[in-house]
């Protein structure tokens, strides 16, 4: 599943690949007019959580989500793709370069005023990679989801966008927070740490140019039932949430609730 450092990622190459060439040839397995962008040459590529905007100097804007599954991939022409051609849902030619892109559940081509409104785009909460990123707003609108446990709201796209599965059980852990705690029973003080957390973490995976899940070693994800890298406990694993997402975590480095300091022992009288 790809994740926001991902598409970050990925918009980037696709940016590079593409921006100011006009597309040569176009087409899609979508219902949507792909042919209109031949001809239309590519402004810039930017994302949004796993949304991912291609921009036209027309004005259109070629709409595309990841969610599980999606990935876009860039050839040079005539190069043996890496995923068979009945995947391809969109495919953009440019000259002697080739945009593909594979298994996305989303395929929209929107007019400017249409991706400003688009109803998914707007309800996204604060992106954790957006140069703009305000960790106030974001801490704001997770403090909103009161009662859901905070590794549920942390994969709630309209209150923090950009972590997924993968990043919210290792930030929860870097943040030392347990992920089956409510929202509700965090202090705005641990809320903060866990945004702020949240994007040097994420921000570090793109500078260092890394995979969610790799080359660098990963504290608690997929490691259930092996020793907490940070104290040697066993790391546990439990799903949660309405789509039954796997979490991980150390029941030491992040108890279910903060630890109650034992009041000190009285003096015996003399």
């Amino acid at each position: 599943m790809p994740e926001g450092d991902t598409i970050f990622r990925t918009a980037a190459t696709l940016h590079q690949w593409l921006a100011e060439r006009p597309i040569s040839a176009a087409r899609t397995t979508a219902p949507v007019p792909i042919e209109l962008l031949v001809g239309d040459t590519v402004t810039g590529v930017d994302a949004r959580a796993k949304h991912v905007l291609m921009r036209f100097a027309s004005g259109r804007v070629l709409h595309t989500h990841m969610r599980m599954t999606g990935s876009w991939h860039v050839y040079p022409a005539g190069a043996r793709w890496r995923r068979p051609a009945w995947r391809a849902r969109v495919v953009l030619e440019a000259g002697e370069r080739v945009a593909v892109c594979f298994d996305a559940p989303v395929v929209e081509l929107l007019s400017a005023g249409e991706a400003a409104a688009h109803p998914a785009l707007a309800a996204l909460g604060p992106d954790v990679l957006s140069p703009a990123f305000d960790p106030d707003r974001a801490r704001a609108r997770i403090a909103a989801r009161g009662e859901a446990e905070i590794g549920s709201a942390l994969l709630d796209q309209t209150a923090l966008a950009g972590i997924g599965n993968i990043h919210k059980s290792e930030v929860l852990f870097l943040a030392r927070v347990n992920p089956f705690r409510r929202v509700s029973s965090l202090p705005p003080a641990r809320l903060d740490r866990i945004v702020r957390t949240a994007a040097a973490h994420m921000k570090s995976h793109v500078e260092a140019g890394r995979t969610p899940d790799g080359p660098s070693p990963l504290w608690v994800y997929r490691r259930a039932n092996r020793p907490c890298r940070r104290c040697g406990a066993t790391i546990r694993r439990r799903v949660q949430g309405e789509e039954a997402r796997a979490t991980y975590w150390c029941p030491v480095c992040q108890p279910r609730e903060d630890a109650v300091s034992a009041p000190a022992p009285r003096r015996r009288s003399r």
